[in-house]
């Protein structure tokens, strides 16, 4: 590995800080960048990246969730059935993620990210969430937000919108898809939670402990045990399929900014908050593209 430990800490500041303004749990972060950092591994660098991700989400998730306002928790009352599964659809997906083809596992992050960045610019709900008790983009009294006749009408006090909870048969294709990707489920749940009324705040906020429910067996299946790598000699010491170093930085440098950001959370409008977080979706996409860990294959210095 020819990233040293002071290079993961400064990366995973950034990882704090997607974890609580934009609930990705750290994923999105970290399977680039294991990814980059274990390259010496081959095409077996992005299922190392997939079950490192996982453990940084379990330990960020916790963390972040721990430190999240009461208020906003209430919103997961009676929602157990949801929780469970997306425990169960992560334990599905993380054990086909163990057995699939590394290419395919790379390949499906890209393209579930695009086209995930691509439905929230094309489709309505996401840029301007819908008022509680209404259809996507109106106000409570049926006219839409914006200019109307010379006259402003305002779009809902983003805490004033109360939104709907998630369908809980949505929890086992959720968690399913979150933990063969490695990504924590955010990418699904937050733009569902839009398109169900929450602002960006609450949305994010929930997140982590939605991630939770997934990363924690995501990352129990990794740790469990894993197929040989293709790797013909490790430069990596591994436990299961987690790389110990990597998550150790990635989680000194992210969990002091958690605890930051919670504490003093930074006041962003909605509809920038809601740019921001597809800004930040292509970006990974694009990084992942580009990351070419199967043509470096031999040892890294």
């Amino acid at each position: 590995m020819d990233v040293d430990m002071v290079t993961l800490v400064a990366i995973g500041l950034l990882t704090g800080a997607t974890t609580v303004l934009f609930g990705f749990g750290g994923g999105f972060v970290a399977v680039p960048v294991v990814v980059w950092a274990d390259r010496a591994l081959g095409a077996d660098a992005v299922r190392v990246a997939t079950a490192t991700s996982a453990l940084v989400m379990v330990v960020g998730a916790a963390f972040a969730t721990a430190v999240t306002p009461r208020r906003d928790l209430r919103a997961l009352r009676g929602t157990g059935p949801l929780l469970a599964l997306l425990a169960a659809g992560a334990c599905l997906g993380a054990g086909v993620a163990r057995l699939a083809p590394p290419g395919l596992a790379r390949w499906a992050f890209v393209g579930y990210v695009a086209l995930t960045a691509l439905d929230l610019l094309l489709r309505p709900g996401f840029l301007r969430p819908p008022a509680a008790g209404s259809r996507f983009g109106a106000s409570s009294d049926g006219m839409e937000a914006g200019d109307h006749g010379g006259r402003r009408v305002p779009e809902p006090a983003a805490d004033a919108t109360a939104g709907r909870p998630l369908p809980a048969p949505t929890g086992l294709p959720i968690g399913a898809v979150a933990a063969f990707l490695g990504v924590g489920g955010s990418v699904m749940t937050v733009p569902a939670m839009r398109r169900a009324g929450h602002p960006m705040r609450r949305a994010t906020a929930l997140a982590n402990p939605l991630t939770l429910a997934i990363a924690l067996p995501a990352a129990l299946v990794s740790l469990a045990g894993s197929p040989p790598l293709a790797a013909p000699a490790a430069p990596v010491d591994l436990v299961g399929l987690i790389d110990p170093y990597a998550a150790t930085a990635l989680l000194l440098g992210a969990l002091p900014v958690i605890a930051l950001l919670r504490r003093r959370p930074p006041r962003i409008p909605d509809r920038a908050h809601a740019w921001t977080y597809i800004g930040l979706l292509s970006v990974v996409a694009v990084a992942m593209a580009l990351s070419d860990p199967v043509t470096h294959t031999g040892p890294t210095g």
